[in-house]
């Protein structure tokens, strides 16, 4: 492929390893990015009516607090960090060297295609790479101003976008990269993971899971339906990190039901459809893998439901058989099931039917019901007493676990991500102790206690 080559040509110039260069172009991108955010809204909007509030919170915005962070940290981050000697080793200094490990390809999704493509360059270009960005197929109009935005910005050879469907795909995986950045489904990261492996290929893979919310009897009602309602619909509930179902405790269910309905409508209206608030499902494919996963179900709330637009109102499933069509998998829509339990062996029955998910999330007031859920289960991140507010904060790591993905980024972790980490010692000359050289003549006795010196 022509423009992998030319940025491996470009990257042996060592052009990318100047941290001022790096600056530069991500100046340059803050730029282009502020300058076009009505745009980007729009074009975000004409793919999936993403309302304006949400794409500035969860796109645009976001995008930039990653960008204001990183140029102001990045001459940090990329200085050689010194570690203590060990005394086998003394005299030395030793370090960790940052080194960028090149040409990385960075495949990105249709959910937040803004966010989700230029979070990951930041952190890429940070490092001292060059980057191909492949965005989603459905959402071209975010994809065409996406590639006109890299394009303004960097010159081919430094970053790129390359559009097209899943044979771009293929062809772009069949390439050998230095490194991937997958986000997307566990199945469809499954063949990048396969097709890294070939050329044994570091990956990031950012994928997703069947995200537990559990509210105890303790749990202050009112307050969790309303944060559970903001992180759930919040983009038609498309989002990785969305509750997926709600265990709550058999005594308070009812409770939560009547007050999840309540923030419903107090936040969308009574004709949800018409709300400029709420966005819709992003092509006729998933919607109709959407309904197909209602028949059958007992709804008490929404299911409301437009062909011709996409539209599926905000839904709540009473009691779901474990082994539905709705529990089988992600559900990555507006559809909230809701499941009563008596006992933590009922939790613990649900939660481990399903691979580590990406996010847990507990409404609790009970610190030590808290604390075994913490504990006692593996999950990418999560909250407790709200919903989706972990990747908010650039000082933590975003990531999943087992199916829900490998490593993770945002912030400091995002250049660490994209950066080898290349350890090397500056051994002194004025002192060479020969303990370790040939012929080996310390008593084995003495050899056993040399080893607390490394």
């Amino acid at each position: 492929m022509d423009i992998l080559k030319r940025q491996r040509e470009f990257f042996m110039t060592q052009q990318t390893k100047d941290v001022s260069f790096r600056k530069k172009a991500l100046k340059k991108l803050q730029k282009e990015i502020i300058s076009r955010e009505d745009a980007i809204c729009d074009a975000v909007y004409a793919d999936f009516k993403k309302p304006k509030f949400e794409t500035l919170a969860t796109e645009t915005q976001f995008v930039l607090a990653e960008l204001k962070l990183v140029l102001k940290n990045l001459e940090l981050w990329a200085r050689p960090q010194r570690k203590s000697a060990t005394l086998m080793n003394w005299p030395s200094s030793d370090w960790i060297y940052s080194e960028p490990y090149g040409a990385v390809l960075i495949i990105a999704p249709w959910n937040y295609p803004f966010q989700l493509a230029l979070a990951p360059l930041i952190g890429a270009i940070a490092a001292g790479n060059t980057v191909v960005i492949k965005p989603s197929e459905a959402t071209p109009n975010t994809s065409k101003i996406t590639a006109e935005i890299i394009e303004a910005v960097f010159p081919k050879e430094h970053a790129a976008v390359v559009e097209g469907g899943i044979e771009v795909s293929q062809n772009l995986l069949a390439q050998k990269w230095d490194y991937i950045f997958f986000t997307g489904s566990t199945n469809v990261g499954r063949i990048v993971y396969e097709s890294a492996a070939k050329h044994l290929t570091p990956v990031t893979l950012e994928l997703g899971g069947k995200n537990p919310c559990i509210v105890d009897e303790s749990a202050s009602i009112s307050l969790a339906a309303k944060r559970i309602v903001w992180g759930k619909f919040i983009n038609a509930g498309q989002t990785c990190i969305a509750s997926d179902y709600i265990l709550v405790h058999k005594s308070v269910k009812e409770k939560l039901i009547d007050a999840l309905k309540q923030n419903i409508t107090k936040g969308y209206g009574e004709n949800i459809e018409d709300s400029p608030d709420f966005s819709r499902t992003v092509n006729q494919k998933h919607y109709n893998g959407l309904k197909k996963m209602l028949e059958g179900e007992e709804i008490i709330f929404g299911g409301n439901t437009n062909d011709e637009d996409n539209y599926l109102s905000p839904t709540l499933v009473n009691e779901p058989k474990l082994d539905s069509t709705l529990m089988h998998g992600e559900i990555f829509g507006p559809i909230l099931p809701i499941i009563a339990y008596e006992t933590e062996d009922d939790i613990h029955k649900y939660i481990m039917n399903y691979g580590k998910p990406l996010a847990t999330y507990v409404f609790s007031n009970n610190k030590k019901f808290q604390k075994r859920i913490i504990n006692n289960y593996s999950f990418g991140g999560g909250a407790i007493n709200d919903t989706v507010i972990q990747i908010t904060n650039k000082k933590l790591p975003f990531g999943g676990v087992g199916a829900s993905g490998m490593g993770a980024y945002h912030g400091r972790t995002s250049f660490d991500i994209f950066s080898h980490q290349k350890a090397i010692i500056k051994k002194a000359n004025w002192l060479d102790a020969p303990l370790r050289y040939p012929p080996y003549n310390l008593p084995m006795k003495l050899v056993k206690k040399v080893k607390h010196l490394f």
